[in-house]
C-alpha cells in the first residue's frame, strides 16, 4: 500500500503544483506528502518535481510518467472499492470535466443528487471549456459537446444540444432584424469563446458560414444570456440557457428560417473505466435529468 498512497501524494502535488495545497487535498501534513513524494522518486531512481523556493514544477519524468501514474492509482482504487463494497453502495473517486454553463445551469444539481444517492463516493469535479482527452489529462468522465474523439476512449452520447440565435426586443428596435446570416456582420454580436466566432446555419441551398466580429466573447453563457436581455447585441445560444427570456418575451428568436447546426452532449469515458460501476451509475443518472434534450 506505500506505493499506492505514494502515487496519490504524487498526483496531488502534481495537480495542486505544491505540497501544502495536496496535504490540504489529502487531510495530511506537508512533511507526509513530501516524504511520501520523496520515497517514490527514491524507488524509482529519478526526481519528479524541479524544487525551489519559489515554485515546484514537474521534471521532464514527472510529466512522463503522471498520466500513467492516474491510471494506476485509479484501477487500484477501483479495485479495492469493489472488494470493499457492502450490499449496493458505490464506493469510488470519480474526476468528472464538465463545461462551465452547463454544470452550472444543470449538471450541478445531478451531481449533488448522484453524491446523496451515493454518499461514500468522492466526486472531483472540474470546470473547462475545451476538448479534453480523459486519458491523457486523468479524468474518468468527460462531459463536452465538442465533435472531438481520442484513441482508447469511449463516446456515450447523453442528449441533443439545441442552439438559437436571440435578441432583445429593444435590441431590435433600434438596430434593425436581420434576414440572411450575411447580415450578422453589420450587427452587435455576442459570441461563446469556446465554440468561436464562426458561426454556422443551415440555409435551404446548404451550410452557410459567417465571421462574426464579437461585441462581447465569453465563455459563460449566462454573461452572454444577461448581456442580450439587456439590449446589446445578438448571441448565438444554447436554448437551456434562454428558455425562460424566450418565453416572457425579453429576447426574441433571430433568422428562424436558418437553425443552427444541433450538437450533441457527450461523455467521454477511458475504455477501461467504462464498465465500473459509479460511471455507469452516474451515466444513467445523467441522461436522465439531461432528456430529451437541453
Amino acid at each position: 500500500m506505500d506505493i499506492l498512497v505514494n502515487l496519490q501524494a504524487f498526483l496531488a502535488t502534481a495537480d495542486a503544483a505544491g505540497f501544502s495545497a495536496a496535504a490540504r487535498k489529502l487531510n495530511v501534513s506537508t512533511s507526509v506528502v513530501a516524504k511520501r513524494v520523496t520515497q517514490l522518486e527514491a524507488r524509482i531512481g529519478t526526481p519528479l518535481f524541479h524544487r525551489s523556493t519559489r515554485q515546484l514544477r514537474l521534471t521532464e519524468a514527472g510529466q512522463r510518467y503522471v498520466h500513467r501514474a492516474r491510471g494506476v492509482v485509479t484501477d487500484a482504487t477501483d479495485l479495492l472499492s469493489r472488494m470493499g463494497e457492502k450490499g449496493h453502495d458505490l464506493v469510488d473517486h470519480l474526476r468528472i470535466k464538465a463545461p462551465t454553463s452547463l454544470t452550472v445551469a444543470r449538471l450541478a444539481d445531478a451531481f449533488s443528487a448522484f453524491q446523496t444517492q451515493n454518499p461514500r463516493l468522492k466526486l472531483e469535479i472540474v470546470l473547462i471549456d475545451r476538448p479534453v482527452d480523459p486519458v491523457t489529462e486523468g479524468f474518468d468522465i468527460a462531459i463536452g459537446a465538442f465533435p472531438h474523439s481520442f484513441g482508447g476512449v469511449v463516446d456515450e452520447p447523453l442528449c441533443p444540444l439545441k442552439r438559437l440565435l436571440c435578441a432583445s426586443p429593444s435590441y431590435l428596435k433600434k438596430h434593425g432584424t436581420p434576414k440572411h446570416p450575411r447580415d450578422l456582420v453589420e450587427h452587435r454580436c455576442l459570441s461563446f469563446m469556446p465554440t468561436g466566432p464562426e458561426w454556422v446555419f443551415d440555409g435551404p441551398r446548404g451550410r452557410i458560414s459567417i465571421q462574426v466580429s464579437p461585441l462581447l466573447s465569453s465563455n459563460e453563457g449566462h454573461v452572454l444570456a444577461r448581456s442580450a436581455i439587456a439590449g446589446n447585441g445578438i448571441a448565438l445560444m444554447s436554448h437551456y440557457l434562454v428558455a425562460d427570456a424566450l418565453r416572457d418575451g425579453t429576447l426574441k428568436p433571430v433568422l428562424r428560417d436558418f437553425p443552427i447546426p444541433e450538437l450533441w452532449v457527450k461523455a467521454a469515458i477511458p475504455e477501461r473505466r467504462r464498465n465500473a460501476a459509479a460511471v455507469q451509475a452516474l451515466l444513467t443518472l445523467l441522461k436522465t435529468s439531461l432528456a430529451p434534450s437541453l
